[in-house]
């Protein structure tokens, strides 16, 4: 039996993870990735095997009729977001496909309080600022009394919210699912009514096809002036056209983002030219304990659907 591993997290650490594999007489293959392989990569590889283990790569209708054509019986999202599996494909074909939930809220949220206080402090820019020698004294903002529209209330945005609230923010919360929780004094609205009172944005929330763009020119000029934006959850959530002209004209203050519409972010693109904002690599859960958590869970999913004992 054969194994395919495409998600970079697990890849890098995968030497921890092989003994798993091997009491079970299994051979498993992690090729190089950056951050995800492309359809035409995929087309190829993924019929090799019997079981994959799915990063954040297209896995498209195209790939999974390869894949069944193949030797493809199951497969496992490795962690959170779903947006690049087409599980509807993956159905029509009777190709099993889970993913691990949960593994990540805490990490993720503290990335994104991270960014809410740097964005605040300008802590980065002071940062690049003494490295070239200036001695800069930005004026920041308290984030006592501030107002934040969470977007998404699952288990990273509760994480954040937790956070958020222990820092005397106010946080106003958009979700179609919110669910109150004991505890967390948060103010749930339906988006986007009262983001005129935020001074951060922070996006928590999957992708999906309802959401997409969901912060565009339209949403970005209803905003309150110089209002500073996070995402650490799906880059195509924004529309970073439109973002990069509020940054132009000081609707938007800064920005940190964790994603990206186009990953990894092009050279080219003209977020560069905005000093004041945080860029990360999609790399918000990567810590060790929660890639040694997902990575296991996802090990022990897959070897069900496989019949593995």
């Amino acid at each position: 039996m054969r194994i395919l591993i495409t998600c970079p997290p697990m890849v890098r650490r995968i030497d921890e993870f092989r003994h798993y594999f091997v009491d079970k007489n299994i051979e498993v293959y992690c090729p190089p990735i950056v951050q995800t392989l492309t359809v035409d990569e995929l087309l190829t590889l993924v019929p090799q095997f019997d079981g994959w283990i799915i990063g954040d790569d297209p896995a498209t209708r195209e790939v999974f009729v390869a894949g069944k054509q193949g030797a493809l019986r199951a497969a496992v999202k490795w962690g959170v977001g779903v947006d690049n599996v087409d599980f509807g494909a993956a159905e029509d074909l009777g190709i099993p496909v889970l993913n691990t939930p949960g593994m990540f809220g805490a990490e993720v949220a503290d990335v994104a309080v991270s960014y809410v206080t740097a964005l605040a402090r300008e802590t980065f820019l002071i940062d690049r600022e003494v490295r070239a020698g200036r001695w800069p004294k930005p004026c920041g903002i308290s984030l006592t009394h501030k107002t934040l529209a969470l977007v998404g209330f699952g288990d990273i945005g509760r994480s954040a919210a937790k956070r958020l609230l222990a820092a005397d923010m106010q946080v106003i919360v958009y979700d179609p699912f919110f669910k109150a929780v004991d505890g967390l004094a948060v103010e749930p609205a339906p988006w986007p009514e009262r983001l005129d009172e935020a001074d951060f944005i922070v996006l928590t929330c999957a992708l999906t096809a309802q959401n997409f763009h969901m912060i565009d020119a339209e949403v970005l000029a209803r905003t309150r002036p110089g209002v500073r934006i996070v995402n650490v959850a799906r880059g195509p959530l924004i529309d970073q056209q439109a973002l990069v002209a509020a940054l132009e004209s000081g609707q938007v203050h800064s920005a940190a983002l964790d994603v990206f519409e186009e990953e990894p972010l092009p050279l080219t693109s003209p977020l560069h030219r905005h000093k004041r904002c945080i860029f990360g690599s999609h790399n918000a859960s990567n810590t060790a304990e929660a890639v040694q958590r997902a990575s296991e869970k996802a090990i022990q999913l897959l070897f069900g659907l496989l019949k593995i004992a």
